[in-house]
């Protein structure tokens, strides 16, 4: 197998502005082998595009996670045009730098997950989300709208990786073949979508209704990478009675709203209450602006994509919410929440407030002190603890 980016640089490639560590890279051996293996039809593809043949050569990169398959493309085989998606907007952002840094800016355009990516696509490079149900979704709108004989790459670390992945993918197409593994690493090699009436339906966003003590159930709608999908959250599900007790505000911040239960259950306990919600993924925007519309508060709400509270202004919120995550893509690191709580800091006024639910196992509550201000304890139990901290 010959190399797919001569002269390539991985080394060169940053996460910025996502968190950067030691421990962290910004490309692994996975992006190699998906290159690699891929590399003949995607040197048929620029050969085809060079000679302006008519749809022809179309390739498309989901879930790239800093750019490494994007540009590696680029720079190995002269392509330009490459539609990509990535779900997380910082993935997009370093995407941005690491082209620039390399002269590359011209050689692919950011996509929603929707059938314009996908329209005619015949080379797909796919970073393997450990989410089946982002999987799925993926699976069934390539299978729509993909070229006839698009060939997908589908790769991830093993240890990622299971066999339900070949049969969600076999559910939307007719050959899935695995690859020799290399450096802890796999490919699936995918294709020949099949028929409409032979596929499995496509389903998402999905639904679930919840009892979480109000006058109806909270409704909750998920798109496929909505991390968690439509069931409620058991860290958020111990945090929402305690809400009672935050502050009088005009309006709240949902950090990190995921599908929106934060956002719709203070807008519907508070009815005089504007929420702006905000998450850096672009299925949770989505997810959130459909769960809020659902439970009928959609007209007091703001739902932005953005990395943290990058859209807001020093000392301008009075009430924020936060249920951090704990991973960093598939790696578990406190690097995010301390990034998110520091934002947090930054944008309450003196006596806003900042309540959030962790793991009672994280200690969080030093981090909380020195980021925010005093933080006391609202509630605990053998799994969560619910704390306020107040700006100082």
């Amino acid at each position: 197998m010959t190399d797919s980016a001569p002269g390539f640089d991985f080394t060169g490639l940053r996460r910025r502005p996502d968190v950067e560590a030691e421990n962290l890279q910004a490309y692994d051996a996975a992006d190699r082998l998906l290159l690699d293996t891929a590399a003949h039809e995607l040197e048929t593809a620029a050969t085809r595009v060079g000679n302006g043949a008519a749809g022809g050569g179309v390739v498309v990169v989901i879930g790239d996670a800093y750019g490494a398959l994007t540009l590696g493309a680029a720079a190995g085989h002269g392509l330009r045009g490459i539609r990509v998606h990535q779900d997380p907007l910082t993935g997009e952002q370093a995407l941005d730098a690491n082209a620039t840094g390399l002269g590359l800016e011209d050689a692919y355009a950011h996509h929603h997950l929707d059938a314009r990516l996908l329209a005619g696509a015949r080379v797909v490079l796919l970073r393997l989300p450990r989410s089946l149900n982002t999987l799925e979704e993926i699976a069934s709108l390539l299978a729509e709208h993909a070229a006839p004989d698009v060939m997908v790459f589908a790769g991830g670390r093993l240890k990622h990786m299971t066999t339900a992945m070949n049969g969600v993918l076999g559910r939307y197409f007719g050959s899935v073949t695995a690859g020799l593994a290399r450096q802890k690493s796999r490919v699936l090699t995918v294709s020949t979508p099949l028929p409409a009436e032979a596929r499995a339906p496509r389903r998402f966003p999905v639904c679930e209704r919840h009892d979480v003590g109000l006058a109806a159930p909270l409704e909750l709608w998920a798109y496929g990478a909505a991390f968690g999908g439509s069931a409620l959250d058991p860290g958020t599900r111990f945090l929402l009675p305690h809400l009672s007790g935050a502050r009088e505000a005009e309006r709240a911040v949902d950090l990190g709203c995921g599908t929106g239960t934060i956002a719709a259950y203070l807008a519907l306990t508070r009815p005089d209450l504007q929420i702006m919600a905000s998450d850096q993924s672009e299925a949770a925007v989505r997810s959130t602006a459909k769960t809020l519309y659902a439970n009928g508060v959609s007209e007091r709400a703001v739902v932005t994509r953005a990395d943290g509270l990058s859209w807001l202004p020093e000392r301008s919120e009075d009430l924020i919410v936060l249920n951090p995550p704990l991973h960093i893509g598939a790696t578990v690191h406190a690097g995010i929440a301390l990034k998110l709580f520091a934002d947090a800091g930054r944008v309450l006024r003196p006596g806003g407030e900042l309540w959030t639910v962790w793991n009672s196992h994280l200690m969080y509550k030093p981090a909380l002190n020195r980021l925010v201000g005093p933080t006391r304890e609202v509630a605990r139990n053998p799994k969560f603890t619910v704390t306020v901290s107040t700006r100082r």
